[in-house]
């Protein structure tokens, strides 16, 4: 049986967690793809205007949509947490913050609410940074059993 994993130390608030490879790896697709359409659109001669046009507004909705897919974070600080999720955005205190989780197989971080719910955080995912990801959850979780109602209360 190992020995529990050492609580991390706390750190100074406010703190964004964001899968940084992710965003970059998704933003610079983007850009890649945003270019290259673009410029097959202005090389090709049998192209109208039209199609030229249409190429260039899939190139920029193709960049949107991984734009869309890198916005995820996980801001702390001293009044509570916000969950920037990929269209919406959700402000909760840190009493609101049973537990977080982040299980063997977990896509993201999951926050349990004091309303019985369960809340994704993608701000936080062990995609591309697995080790990076299982600190940024041990910390939010350390920040919300020493801010919170947390699960070390006794």
């Amino acid at each position: 049986m190992s020995a529990p994993a050492p609580r991390p130390e706390l750190p100074t608030l406010p703190v964004t967690f964001r899968p940084t490879r992710t965003r970059v790896v998704l933003l610079t697709v983007g850009a890649v793809m945003f270019l290259v359409i673009t410029v097959v659109a202005l090389t090709l001669e049998q192209l109208g205007p039209g199609e030229r046009a249409s190429f260039v507004f899939t190139a920029l909705l193709f960049f949107g949509v991984l734009a869309l897919l890198s916005r995820p974070k996980v801001v702390a600080s001293e009044d509570g947490v916000t969950v920037v999720n990929l269209t919406r955005t959700r402000r909760l205190s840190w009493a609101e913050i049973l537990r977080v989780n982040l299980r063997v197989g977990d896509p993201w971080v999951f926050l349990d609410l004091s309303d019985g719910t369960s809340m994704p955080a993608l701000g936080i995912q062990p995609g591309i940074a697995k080790q990076q990801a299982i600190r940024d959850a041990r910390t939010l979780r350390a920040l919300a059993e020493s801010r919170g109602t947390g699960t070390d209360i006794g």
